[in-house]
This record gives C-alpha cells, sequence and structure tokens, in this order.
C-alpha cells in the first residue's frame, strides 16, 4: 500500500477545481489540495499491459462512464490458471478527466463488494495503474447475454416460466442489495446478464450507500454527471431528489414489464414526461404476466413515489406466489 501512496496523493485536485468537486476519496480530511498535471492518459493510449499484469485484449462494451474490456491476468496464467480471462472496468475518456473520477470507481467497487449474493456481478479488485495514472476494477468475466439483446431477440415478450426465472433472481438481488443498505441507482436491460451461471446485476456505478452503511465513502453528488437513464429512472430521480430503494424498484418494475409483454409500460420517454402526459392510465397487465401478479406489479411502477407501497422483496414474492397466497396478501395490506 505503501508504493500506492504517491499516485494516490497525485491524484489530489488543483485549487482551480476544488470548488467543484463534491469531495474527493483520496484527499487527507482538512488538507489543502495540491497542484498537479492533469490526467492525459486517454482510452487510445492505454497502454497493453495495466499494473504490469493485466493484458487487454478486447473491449466488451461501453456505458454511459465505464469502459469494459476482456483481459488475462498474466500473473494467474504464469502459475498455471487454465482461465484467466477477467473484466476490467476503467473510466471513459470524458469522465477520467474529472477531478474525483477515482473517488467514484472506488465507490462503485466498494458498494458491489458489499454484496456477497449469487445474483450480483462478483469484483476482485480495484488497482491504479501507475504510469497511465488511471484507476481500475477487475472482476468476474461474464458470458452471457444481456437483457436488452434478449428482448431484440424476443421481441414479443418472454413465457411466463422463462420471465419468472428472471424476474425472481433479479429481485432477490435488489432486495439483498436493499437489505444491504446499498441502492444500484441505475437499472435497466443492458445492466442485466443472463450468465451461464444465471442472472447477474451489474454496474453500481451510480449506486449509493444508505445513510449510516459505508460512511467512510466519500458522498458523490451524481447529479452533476447527468447519468441517469430517463425512461428508466423514477420521476423524482430526473427531478432531483435523492436515489432511494422506492426509485430502483421502479426501474425494476420498468424491466421486468419489458420482458413480459416487449413493450415499455411507457415507450421509453423520461418517466417526468411519461407522468405528464398521464400514460399510466393506459397501462394494462403484459401478455405473458400473470393476472393474479399485475397489481403488485402495477403498483411499483407508480409515478409517485408516495404510491409505491412495495419493496423489492415484496415484488419477488408477489411474482414467485401463488394466486390464492397473493389474494391473501392483498387483502391483508388493503385491509
Amino acid at each position: 500500500m505503501s508504493e500506492l501512496k504517491p499516485v494516490l496523493d497525485e491524484l489530489l485536485v488543483s485549487d482551480i477545481d476544488a470548488a467543484n468537486l463534491t469531495y474527493f476519496a483520496f484527499a487527507k480530511p482538512h488538507a489543502a489540495p495540491r497542484t498537479v498535471a492533469p490526467m492525459r492518459a486517454s482510452i487510445a493510449e492505454l497502454p497493453e499491459v495495466l499494473a504490469g499484469r493485466y493484458r487487454l485484449e478486447r473491449l466488451l462494451g461501453a456505458g454511459g462512464m465505464g469502459v469494459v474490456y476482456r483481459a488475462r491476468d498474466l500473473l494467474h496464467e504464469q502459475f498455471g490458471d487454465p482461465d484467466p480471462y477477467i473484466a476490467l472496468k476503467i473510466l471513459s475518456e470524458e469522465f477520467a478527466e474529472s477531478p474525483d473520477a477515482s473517488a467514484l470507481l472506488y465507490s462503485e467497487f466498494a458498494l458491489t463488494r458489499r454484496l456477497r449474493h449469487a445474483n450480483v456481478l462478483r469484483l476482485h479488485t480495484f488497482e491504479v495503474d501507475t504510469e497511465c495514472q488511471r484507476a481500475f476494477i477487475t472482476m468476474e468475466l461474464m458470458r452471457g447475454l444481456t437483457l436488452d439483446k434478449l428482448l431484440c431477440e424476443r421481441p414479443l415478450g418472454l413465457p411466463w416460466q422463462e420471465l419468472r426465472d428472471i424476474a425472481l433472481p433479479l429481485l432477490d438481488a435488489l432486495a439483498y442489495a436493499h437489505g444491504r443498505g446499498v441502492l444500484h441507482g441505475d437499472m435497466k436491460p443492458s445492466n442485466v446478464m443472463l450468465s451461464e451461471e444465471g442472472v447477474r446485476v451489474f454496474d453500481f456505478g451510480l449506486g449509493q450507500a444508505e445513510e449510516g452503511v459505508l460512511p467512510g465513502l466519500p458522498h458523490l453528488s451524481r447529479s452533476r454527471f447527468n447519468a441517469w437513464t430517463p425512461g428508466y429512472a423514477a420521476p423524482e430521480l430526473l427531478e432531483g431528489a435523492p436515489l432511494s430503494a422506492s426509485a430502483d424498484l421502479f426501474a425494476v418494475a420498468c424491466v421486468i414489464f419489458e420482458l413480459a409483454g416487449g413493450k415499455h409500460p411507457f415507450r421509453r420517454l423520461p418517466s417526468t414526461q411519461a407522468r405528464d402526459e398521464r400514460l399510466d392510465r393506459e397501462l394494462q397487465a403484459p401478455r405473458h404476466l400473470p393476472k393474479h401478479c399485475w397489481p403488485a406489479l402495477r403498483t411499483a411502477l407508480a409515478f409517485d413515489a408516495a404510491d409505491r407501497t412495495i419493496t423489492a422483496a415484496q415484488l419477488r414474492d408477489a411474482l414467485g406466489a401463488t394466486s390464492s397466497w397473493l389474494q391473501r396478501w392483498l387483502h391483508r395490506r388493503n385491509g
């Protein structure tokens, strides 16, 4: 760790940028920021081998903030590992220039590492390449299909049994994360994969810890990145409210609705626009969703957070329940 200290110190921000920062993880409390040369290593200029160990092989995908590569762990390969391949995430060039970029990436690492669940992507390490001064995360290499690609192949939605086999572990992972005080922040089809080992939820880059959980993490404001996905972000998020479990629930409900019928519940419009146009009045149960499951999913799709009187765990139980069980649950809830 002592070898990394000079690198981390050099990630501190300039006096000019300091006023615009939310917080920077590598700054000592109450220490005056030092002026450093800007980080200029672009994505195209990344070394072939990061941190002397991870050989980048090919680009796997690029999201709003991060870029993911397939990489080979040369150390594991040297010791005879028959499968030394990993995924490596590094911030895209646009966000890498931000003074608190590495703190944002570390926040994602810390949040995801807190979750030990079969349906949450497993992260390995958070590291910094000293030469190009770029932080990165190593994680398990998933082999499979993201739900957005699955929807392209199945434009009419999934039959109930297939849908159930995806929705239940997806909700189980989200309920577990919420139980551990972790909010995802960007639930959408492209952030869920059907891997060889089952459903995997990933990309907690916009995630946050609930109050009192992981208090040492920097309090980074995601709003200035303008990174919410409008068609899945709850209206209150788009209007500046803080991330909540209820907002996560709205997003995952949109995903499940889309899987069940092949169409987004609100035509992929920003949720604020869909609310203003009162598109919720047109909502009907998607074709592959059993009728007894619709009331619970409909509740999760409410535009008003106060009307989303259901949790991820309760939605999971509702989708996994028989009709008679759900009727009893609704009776108790409404009684």
